[in-house]
């Protein structure tokens, strides 16, 4: 009897730190996932110059909309930066609050959003902001031929994006919070990593992050992500 407690000890406790760490690996595959489909949408997509402007890339799969009207905690998923002509490896972080709940409708909802300057990166490294407070956010221009060299979008340090039920448009985020999730950060990286660490690219990814970094290596830097 003692051995079969045991056993059955040991094997929940597997279980029940894969369930732990599942997640954490979760966010980075399904983030990888929706970048794919949002750049294979043909001409309905992310203008693919903006992309390569990006300084920071930030992908929320599967937020809901119930989130959003009481305010509570409603998205999780991945940042990365461009460091040392590649990629940083994936922060973890939370979107909380905001008003975006009006403009997207209701269901599961991802949301794609592009850091076009070092102003823009640099509050990533705060262990929370405000987009369209601390950062200026619009609506992302959408169309593979979109003019994307207007005079706001030039000057704006973040552009967002939102899939919902197939509907695929430029959003504003203002008012939402953007903070690391340090429990899954820790997690994956160890218990002193920061976000400088790991958006400067001084933490080795996880290996589950190389569909992630294959998707945006399709985007090489044409180095004009400007500082303001």
């Amino acid at each position: 009897m003692k051995y079969g407690a045991s056993l059955i000890l040991i094997l929940s406790t597997a279980t029940w730190c894969s369930a732990a760490s599942e997640p954490r690996d979760k966010h980075i595959r399904e983030s990888a996932a929706v970048l794919d489909e949002i750049m294979n949408a043909k001409d309905k997509g992310v203008p693919e110059d903006l992309l390569e402007k990006a300084q920071c890339v930030g992908i929320i799969p599967n937020l809901k909309r119930a989130g959003f009207i009481v305010g509570a905690k409603y998205g999780k998923g991945v940042v990365t930066c461009r460091v040392n002509g590649g990629w940083s490896a994936p922060e973890i972080v939370r979107i909380e609050g905001g008003s975006i709940g009006l403009q997207i409708g209701a269901g599961e909802t991802d949301v794609l959003f592009i850091v076009m300057n070092e102003r823009g990166m640099n509050k990533l490294m705060k262990d929370k902001f405000t987009l369209g407070g601390d950062a200026s956010v619009m609506a992302g221009p959408v169309g593979r031929s979109a003019q994307a060299e207007t005079d706001a979008m030039m000057h704006a340090d973040i552009l967002a994006y939102s899939r919902s039920r197939g509907v695929f448009a430029g959003i504003s985020l203002e008012g939402a919070t953007l903070r690391p999730d340090n429990d899954d950060n820790r997690a994956l990286y160890g218990d002193n990593v920061t976000a400088q660490e790991i958006l400067h690219g001084r933490v080795r990814p996880p290996a589950g992050a190389e569909r992630l970094y294959a998707e945006l290596n399709r985007y090489p830097s044409k180095n004009t992500a400007r500082n303001q």
